[in-house]
């Protein structure tokens, strides 16, 4: 059987089931939300990497009492006033869009819907709700195109544990990556493309992504590498050379050293050299969250913009972009083929 899409056919094969995972959002903008969310987040031991007489007391005595309110501030800004949180309104966007491109594609016998790892949805009630419905085929997608063990492991950690106290375990499949995926790259040209052709090109393009602790990587996570993978990739079909654009890391946590160079930081500089035009993509983030909305194009713009940057232009994540949920299809379709008769 051939690998293109019209030669796909699981119409045959017993229901399968797709969850698009994302990380998480708090269900409102407020303090107590935040607090569940974060104590939920911050207490799962692939985040963060202390042992857990350390590390408890400082989450529960430090940090939960005063972080909620502040980040709730920040959820504000970006809440969608008929959508609620952007995360959450584009990944089930993402997933009802790809049912029906995968329909479209002949594949009808499979349910496609979006999962958390924390918060609402939950990965692992989706996993029993479709599991009691009597789905024994299911694909998760983490949308982390690049493999960390901080977000894609923790994925696996919730699933295995879920499998582990079925007897009839179904047949389970995890993405673990796909940083240099055609589709993937392609989709992010398209994207920085179409931005281009309006507001012509900066500069600078920065490409900024999630940090994590240096040692993580330093221990044999591959994240790093990825990243840098998926940034060559994109400059090369972009035809931009080393010069003309930036890898960096965001959202820093506590006061280890993350991976370098930190974005807010690299923009300061570029502002202070006398770069004016600059262009800030989130490649690692197929949807808009906090850290791109508010992070990114609040925080940072201001940043840039402070130290003597003209204009900043903020490109937005791949949301709902046709050529991301054909990527996504694909992806999924590239999976199912094991499934196939």
């Amino acid at each position: 059987m051939t690998s293109t899409s019209t030669d796909h056919d699981t119409t045959q094969t017993p229901g399968i089931g797709v969850i698009l995972c994302n990380l998480g959002t708090p269900s409102a903008p407020e303090p107590a939300a935040v607090k569940r969310y974060l104590a939920e987040f911050l207490g799962d031991p692939r985040v963060v990497e202390i042992p857990a007489l350390i590390w408890k007391p400082i989450l529960h005595g430090l940090i939960l009492p005063r972080r909620p309110k502040e980040s709730a501030q920040k959820y504000q800004q970006v809440w969608l006033e008929d959508g609620g949180s952007p995360l959450l309104y584009h990944t089930e966007q993402q997933a009802l869009l790809l049912r029906g491109w995968l329909g479209e594609a002949g594949i009808r016998n499979v349910q496609v819907a979006a999962g958390m790892r924390y918060g609402e949805p939950g990965l692992k009630s989706l996993l029993e709700r479709w599991y009691q419905s009597g789905l024994r085929r299911i694909l998760i997608v983490p949308l982390y195109p690049q493999y960390s063990a901080t977000t894609t492991a923790s994925v696996y950690d919730v699933a295995y544990a879920w499998a582990a106290s079925k007897r009839d375990i179904p047949d389970l499949r995890i993405v673990n990556q796909y940083a240099e995926f055609d589709g993937y790259i392609a989709a992010l040209e398209e994207t920085v493309r179409k931005h281009w052709s309006s507001h012509g090109r900066p500069e600078q393009l920065v490409m900024s992504y999630h940090g994590i602790p240096a040692r993580n990587v330093q221990l044999g996570d591959p994240y790093q590498s990825q990243c840098l993978a998926t940034s060559k990739r994109l400059a090369e079909r972009l035809g931009l050379n080393e010069s003309q654009y930036r890898v960096t890391f965001q959202s820093r946590f506590g006061k280890a050293r993350w991976l370098e160079p930190y974005t807010q930081p690299t923009l300061e500089q570029l502002a202070q050299s006398g770069t004016k035009v600059v262009d800030v993509i989130c490649p690692g983030f197929p949807a808009d969250c906090l850290e791109t909305l508010e992070e990114i194009n609040m925080e940072v713009r201001e940043a840039f913009l402070h130290h003597g940057g003209q204009e900043f232009r903020y490109i937005p994540c791949l949301n709902e972009q046709p050529r991301w949920i054909s990527a996504l299809r694909d992806l999924v379709q590239q999976n199912l083929r094991a499934w196939e008769r």
